[in-house]
């Protein structure tokens, strides 16, 4: 009678089984940045962990500093005295900024699971007009304003920059100050946007009406396990043993019937 049961538990749980292994599998792929599996999720708004690798292009070089990376992103400031109107003896100056040019590089870049051969089957990730959060500042450096008369170092950094200069120049330039951002090769990243299918390679996009999300330097524990994982297991050992322990149940009673 207990055998009986637990077979019939067992064919109960054979579905739901299979659901949660499929979905745990299906997890999984995402997980490790299976191209497969994310070509699948077209469209679907995913975060994924990963490795940062080169993209098509190879290896970066960024703009100013000249480091290795898989993205660049600069900025170039302009310090400056404002125009007071109040000139007396009192007055205090307070030192306000502008930002005259910006500037993120394009380039796809890779992403690859922790382990995994950062040149080989990749997802590649479309850093266009994204949004980036703590990537590493490799170079912080202030120039002065040539003085009539004075010799200053030159300002090997503008020629570097890309994109326009552009601003509105107001009150008394006192120095202008360089910013560059860099993720490099073998950095955790993750990468919040929509899988889509590209000449064959999987590319992570931003979503329609939205902006790509790079977060380098996360902590890459945190989805190292798929929450999926524990259901899976613990169905199928629910499985396992009510399979295996109605069918000794049931061979006993037949046999000592």
């Amino acid at each position: 009678m207990i055998g009986s049961a637990l077979l019939v538990a067992a064919v109960v749980l054979l579905p739901l089984t299979v659901i949660g292994l499929r979905r745990w599998l299906r997890r999984r792929g995402i997980t490790r940045l299976r191209p497969a599996t994310l070509a699948s999720h077209e469209g679907e708004r995913l975060t994924l962990t990963g490795v940062a690798a080169p993209g098509p292009e190879g290896t970066l070089s960024s703009s100013l500093a000249g480091n290795d990376c898989v993205w660049h992103g600069h900025e170039v400031l302009r310090h400056y005295w404002p125009l007071n109107r109040d000139t007396g003896d009192s007055a205090v100056r307070e030192r306000a900024c502008d930002s005259i040019a910006d500037h993120m590089s394009e380039d796809l870049f890779g992403l690859v699971a922790e382990g995994d051969d950062p040149k080989g089957e990749r997802v590649f990730v479309d850093p266009a007009g994204c949004e980036q959060r703590g990537a590493e500042l490799c170079l912080q450096r202030l120039v002065e304003r040539p003085k009539p008369g004075v010799a200053t170092v030159a300002d090997d950094l503008l020629a570097r920059v890309k994109g326009r200069i552009s601003g509105v120049f107001r009150g008394e330039t006192i120095e202008f100050e360089y910013r560059e951002w860099v993720i490099r090769p073998g950095r955790i990243v993750r990468v919040t946007g929509v899988p889509a299918v590209r000449d064959g390679q999987v590319v992570i996009t931003a979503p329609e009406g939205g902006k790509l999300l790079v977060e380098p330097d996360v902590d890459l524990q945190e989805d190292r396990t798929p929450p999926r994982r524990t259901e899976a297991l613990s169905l199928t050992a629910a499985f396992t043993v009510c399979a295996v322990a109605g069918s000794v149940l049931l061979l006993l009673g037949i046999s000592v019937g």
